[in-house]
């Protein structure tokens, strides 16, 4: 890459996170690195129905308000997304900011765009990955109906 481009995700990340399909990412939950004020790293979970892809390079992320990760992205902006995901270990790089608050949303959220400054996918040649952190929805039909709503009001 020279210096004039910038990383952008792949296809099967924009797809991962293009925030369709919803009811087919049930499973899957993502890691949301950050940095307490002591320096430390802090980890949240994350679906896919918090986090989308507004471009290849820049991703918009909803967190419940007043989290520690909602705080710490308050503070300095800088997130570690890790997705597992066809096989491969992705981390993506972020640098976010704050959006302004929504008065007429039914989920309240923080809400940040997040520019993709590196994306690094680790796979071993020795080994295959067969999956990251996975979960299982109490009510799917519930939850998706949300993430669909909170990824349309992080949208704006």
């Amino acid at each position: 890459m020279n210096a004039d481009q910038h990383p952008v995700l792949d296809d099967t990340l924009y797809a991962l996170l293009d925030g369709t399909r919803l009811h087919e990412k049930t499973q899957i939950a993502m890691t949301l690195h950050t940095v307490d004020e002591a320096g430390y790293p802090h980890q949240a979970m994350v679906s896919a129905g918090e986090v989308i892809a507004e471009s290849r390079g820049t991703l918009r992320i909803s967190l419940w308000l007043g989290t520690n990760t909602t705080s710490n992205l308050l503070r300095d902006g800088k997130a570690l997304l890790g997705v597992v995901h066809g096989g491969i270990s992705h981390t993506v790089r972020l640098q976010a900011q704050s959006l302004p608050e929504l008065d007429d949303v039914r989920h309240p959220r923080a809400r940040f765009a997040a520019k993709v400054l590196d994306i690094r996918a680790d796979l071993a040649k020795y080994a295959t990955l067969t999956s990251g952190i996975t979960i299982e929805l109490n009510d799917p039909q519930a939850v998706v109906a949300r993430w669909e709503e909170t990824l349309e009001e992080l949208k704006r």
